[in-house]
């Protein structure tokens, strides 16, 4: 993958302003229907059951974020991954917290039994939960990475049958033969909640775009972490809720030239 295929990409995006259907949490919704409108996407949260697979099947993607979990938001996840199956839409999971607690870890396997997915993100406690290794989650975060994260990816990618990203200092994404990593971001993502969830969204947002899944979320990763290096370039010294508001910024004011310059990566 060039760093031109990043610029396409995000030009398709604001050409085409693809309908992302969210089934997010409440804790991070505006911001992420915030962030997809920064980029060029368009973004619904409709998680309704009643509504869920027609959504999904006028969408271009299907995003299920599983922060904030209760019986009738899993049926909807379920029955709008399902839809989007049958029309060929692409469908990203965010396992947000998989293996801190007994229901949300059958959710996410109840999910991945029904419903075949694209792209699969988390930080690495998370992946490894999903493929039964047991690594530390504290909550809905990480703990200490302590194994092989290049190798989980691989080994999830390939188990998971989708593009699998690991999350962290640096970014992994993997099919299962091609793995590629991203070196851009900035520590301050880690002090703004949701910039995770968001993620995963403007994956959703690049997948809808670019059928060759593990391309779209190579450049997902390298176009986010430009812009909140620019955002927390250009806040320095203001805290976390100026770096906040500068990132949305940035993800519509990013130029070619600044991913050129800025975006870092390479294919493993």
């Amino acid at each position: 993958m060039r760093k031109t295929m990043v610029h396409g990409l995000l030009k398709r995006i604001k050409e085409m302003n693809p309908l992302i259907h969210n089934i997010t949490n409440i804790v991070v919704a505006n911001f992420s229907a915030n962030g997809l409108l920064a980029l060029g996407a368009s973004p619904v949260m409709a998680d309704a059951v009643e509504e869920a697979a027609e959504m999904a099947k006028a969408s271009a993607a299907v995003v299920i974020n599983m922060g904030t979990l209760n019986r009738d938001t899993v049926e909807a996840m379920i029955a709008a991954g399902k839809a989007a199956n049958e029309s060929n839409i692409p469908v990203i999971l965010d396992p947000v917290g998989v293996g801190a607690t007994f229901f949300r870890t059958q959710s996410a396997q109840m999910l991945l039994k029904e419903v075949q997915f694209s792209v699969i993100r988390g930080n690495s406690a998370e992946i490894a939960n999903l493929i039964g290794e047991k690594w530390e989650v504290k909550g809905v975060d990480a703990g200490m990475v302590k194994g092989d994260v290049y190798s989980l990816a691989r080994d999830a990618a390939k188990s998971l049958h989708a593009v699998v990203v690991v999350t962290g200092k640096e970014d992994i994404i993997s099919d299962g033969t091609v793995t590629n990593v991203v070196y851009n971001g900035h520590p301050l993502l880690t002090n703004v909640t949701g910039t995770g969830c968001l993620l995963t969204a403007v994956i959703g947002a690049f997948a809808a775009v670019e059928k060759n899944y593990l391309n779209a979320a190579t450049a997902a990763l390298v176009f986010y972490g430009v812009a909140a290096e620019i955002a927390a370039n250009k806040t320095e010294g203001q805290g976390q809720g100026s770096f906040q508001t500068e990132f949305l910024n940035q993800l519509s004011l990013v130029s070619s030239s600044e991913i050129d310059l800025y975006g870092s990566f390479t294919r493993l």
